[in-house]
C-alpha cells in the first residue's frame, strides 16, 4: 500500500478518483497486518512499558515477531471453537486494558473470528449481558494483579454466562489457563487450515451508548477498520520512522484503530504506557523522559491530557521527536491547543470519531494548518454533511445534524431494531453531532443533539459556556448541562474543576462566564465547582452523570421548599430511556403521608419517578 500525501480538500478529492483497491487492496485485517510484517519484519511494531520507570527494561516485538503471534493466537482460538458449517468462527470477549497481550487478543481474534473488546470499569452485571448479547464463548481477562482489579469481575461473568466454554488469565489466576501458555504452545508459522480470510465479514462487536440501558453492539466490517486505520495514517503522514505513544485502550476504537491499527500499517511502532496507560500518575510525571528515551514522534491524548501535560514541569528531557499531538473523543478548546502548542512548540490536530464507523469521520491533516474549531476534513471516499430539520442539506456554514457514508461506515448494530435514528436504508450513519461543513470541506461540530440544552425552546450550544469559562486561568475542566425547570424547561449549569490552590468562587466564575457568552438565555443558572469533572475510560467527560447531578440537585431544592428535605432521599439514574429519579423516603409513613406532595412537585416535569421505602428501592 503506497502512502499518500493529503493537504488539503482537494487532495482528498483527487485521492477519491483513484480506484478503491490501489488505495486499500485489502479486505481482511489479518491479509493487510501479514502484508506490513513481511515488509517490515525486523522493525519494532510495539514496545510495551511495563514499568514508569525510564532504568527499568522494556518488550518490545518485532513485527515478524508479533506476527508469528497473530498466528498463535488465532489458530488457539480456532481449535477451540472450530468454524461452523458456514464459516463462522469464534467469539472472543476481551477484558484487558492496553497491554500487547490485548493487541494479540484483538487482532488474532479477528484472524479466527469475532472479538468483543469491553470496558473493564463497567459492572460485572453489564460485563456479563455485553457477553452474552454477543455470543462470546471465549473469555480473556487480565488476572489477579494488585494495579488493576478486572478478575474479580471476570470470575462474576463467566459464573454469570453459561455459555463462555472458555476463561484464559492473562498472568494467570487459579482455576483459569494463563492466557501465554496456551499461546505459545500452538503453531506460529501460519495459520490452521480452517482459519480463511480475504472475505469482508464481521470482524468486531464494540459496545457503545454508555453505560446504562440494554447493550449497544456496533458490528465493524474487517473493510471499516482497515479504511478508518488507514486513512488515518495518510492524514497523520505516518510512516516506518514514526513511533506512537498510545495510552487509550483498546475497547475504545480509537485506541484500536486511529492510534493503533493505523501505526502497524504503516510499520511503524507503538509504545504503550504501564499496565494503568496515561492514567499512572507515575509515568505522566515522567512522561516527558519516556518521550525522549523512546523517541516518540507522535502523541495520542484527549483535551483532558493535554490539560495534565501542561501542568508539568517540562525538565530536561528533550521533545524534540514529536511532530505533533493527536487529538480528540471530546470538544478541543481553543485555547487549550494554543497553550500547547506555544508551550511545547508541538502540533495540535484534532479528530472527529464514532464508535460506528471504526472510529473516525474527520481528520485535520498534518501537513495543513491546525483550523480552531474544526474537526478536520472528510475521510477520501466518504461523504459527510449537514442535514436541516427538514432532511435537505444545508449549505456550507449552515449548522444541521451531521451525517456520513462511506467505507468506514459500519452494518449496523447486532439489534437491527436499534439502528432506527442511527442508520438509515440509504447508508448514512447519522451522528446525532450539530455541526456544519465550511467552503473548504472542513467539518466542525458545535454540540451533541442530546446535549443540546433546550431552554424556553431556544437551543443552547453547551460548548460556547465551556468555552467561556475554560478562558479563566483557574479553570481546569468545564461542562455545562441541563437542569429541569419548571418555566422554561430547561436552564444552564455548569460543573467546574479548578486548579490547586485557586482560591476563585463560583460567583466570580459567573460573572466571567456571562461577560464572554454572546447570549443572555445562555447564561448559567449555578456555576458548581467541584473536586473532578467525572470522566469516562478515555477522559471524556461523562455528561450523563452530571445531567443526573443536577436533577439531584434542582429536584432536592423544590423538596427543600416544600418542607420536605428530610423525609426523601433523591437519586436520579441517567437511562437509555431518560432521567429515571428515585424519591427514597426515609420510613414507609413518610412515603405514605407525603406522595401527593412528590406528585405535585413533579408534575411540571417529564421525567419518570417513582417513590419507595429506603432499603425497599428494588
Amino acid at each position: 500500500m503506497a502512502p499518500h500525501r493529503i493537504q488539503t480538500q482537494a487532495d482528498v478529492a483527487a485521492l477519491g478518483e483513484l480506484p478503491y483497491a490501489q488505495f486499500m487492496p485489502h479486505t481482511h485485517v489479518y491479509d493487510a497486518l501479514r502484508a506490513a510484517a513481511l515488509r517490515h519484519a525486523d522493525r519494532p511494531a510495539i514496545t510495551y512499558v511495563r514499568e514508569p520507570d525510564p532504568a527499568q527494561p522494556v518488550q518490545t516485538w518485532t513485527y515478524a515477531e508479533l506476527l508469528a503471534r497473530i498466528h498463535r493466537t488465532a489458530n488457539l482460538f480456532a481449535a477451540l471453537v472450530p468454524p461452523d458449517a458456514e464459516g463462522r468462527g469464534p467469539r472472543v470477549a476481551m477484558l484487558l486494558p492496553n497491554i500487547p497481550e490485548a493487541h494479540l487478543t484483538l487482532w488474532g481474534g479477528e484472524t479466527a473470528g469475532v472479538v468483543c473488546p469491553i470496558n473493564y470499569l463497567l459492572e460485572p452485571a453489564h460485563i456479563a449481558e455485553l457477553v452474552q448479547t454477543s455470543g462470546c464463548q471465549i473469555l480473556v481477562a487480565l488476572g489477579p494483579h494488585p494495579e488493576l482489579d478486572i478478575w474479580s469481575k471476570a470470575s462474576a461473568v463467566a459464573r454469570e454466562c453459561p455459555g463462555l466454554q472458555h476463561v484464559f488469565a492473562v498472568g494467570g489466576a487459579p482455576g483459569a489457563r494463563d492466557f501465554m501458555t496456551a499461546v505459545d504452545a500452538m503453531p506460529g508459522d501460519a495459520l490452521a487450515p480452517a482459519i480463511t480470510t480475504g472475505a469482508d465479514r464481521v470482524a468486531a462487536l464494540f459496545h457503545t451508548g454508555g453505560t446504562t440501558g440494554a447493550p449497544k453492539l456496533a458490528q465493524h466490517r474487517h473493510s471499516n477498520q482497515l479504511h478508518s486505520s488507514w486513512c488515518a495514517a495518510q492524514f497523520y503522514a505516518m510512516d516506518e520512522r514514526d513511533t506512537l505513544l498510545n495510552g487509550f485502550p483498546l475497547f475504545h476504537v480509537a485506541g484500536a484503530f486511529v492510534y493503533g491499527l493505523s501505526v502497524l500499517l504503516s510499520g511503524a511502532q507503538i509504545v504503550l504506557p504501564t499496565l494503568l496507560g496515561l492514567r499512572n500518575t507515575t509515568f505522566m510525571q515522567r512522561y516527558w523522559d519516556f518521550v525522549e528515551q523512546h523517541r516518540v514522534s507522535l502523541l495520542a491524548a484527549v483535551p483532558t491530557v493535554m490539560g495534565t501535560l501542561l501542568k508539568l514541569e517540562p525538565g530536561q528531557a528533550s521533545r524534540g521527536s514529536v511532530r505533533a499531538l493527536l487529538t480528540g473523543g471530546s470538544p478541543l478548546p481553543n485555547e487549550l491547543a494554543q497553550a500547547f502548542e506555544r508551550r511545547y512548540g508541538i502540533a495540535v490536530r484534532n479528530i472527529l470519531g464514532m464508535t460506528e464507523c471504526a472510529g473516525v469521520v474527520s481528520i485535520e491533516p498534518f501537513l495543513g494548518p491546525r483550523t480552531p474549531g474544526s474537526c478536520g476534513l472528510p475521510l477520501p471516499y466518504t461523504e459527510v454533511v449537514a442535514v436541516n430539520a427538514e432532511g435537505q442539506r444545508c449549505a456550507p456554514g449552515e449548522s444541521g445534524i451531521v451525517r456520513l457514508r462511506g467505507p468506514n461506515v459500519g452494518p449496523g448494530y447486532t439489534d437491527a431494531r436499534r439502528n432506527t435514528g442511527t442508520f438509515d436504508d440509504q447508508g448514512w450513519l447519522i451522528t446525532g453531532d450539530i455541526g456544519h461543513i465550511d467552503a473548504e470541506g472542513r467539518v466542525f461540530i458545535t454540540g451533541r443533539a442530546k446535549d443540546v440544552i433546550i431552554r424556553s425552546g431556544h437551543n443552547i450550544d453547551p460548548q460556547q459556556i465551556e468555552e467561556a469559562l475554560l478562558q479563566h486561568p483557574d479553570v481546569m475542566v468545564a461542562a455545562a448541562v441541563g437542569e429541569p425547570d419548571e418555566y422554561a424547561g430547561e436552564v444552564a449549569v455548569v460543573y467546574v474543576s479548578v486548579r490547586p490552590g485557586a482560591s476563585v468562587t463560583p460567583e466570580e466564575l459567573s460573572a466571567f462566564a456571562n461577560a464572554r457568552i454572546p447570549e443572555r438565555p445562555a447564561y448559567p443558572k449555578r456555576v458548581q465547582i467541584v473536586p473532578s469533572v467525572p470522566l469516562t475510560a478515555v477522559g471524556k467527560v461523562f455528561k450523563p452523570r452530571l445531567r443526573a447531578m443536577a436533577c439531584e440537585t434542582a429536584l432536592g431544592e423544590r423538596l427543600a421548599r416544600a418542607g420536605l428535605a428530610d423525609a426523601f432521599e433523591i437519586r436520579v439514574a441517567d437511562a437509555s430511556s431518560g432521567l429515571q429519579v428515585l424519591f427514597a423516603a426515609r420510613n414507609a409513613e413518610a412515603a405514605a403521608q407525603h406522595a401527593e406532595a412528590v406528585r405535585a412537585i413533579m408534575a411540571p416535569f417529564p421525567l419518570a419517578y417513582r417513590v419507595a421505602v429506603q432499603g425497599e428501592e428494588s
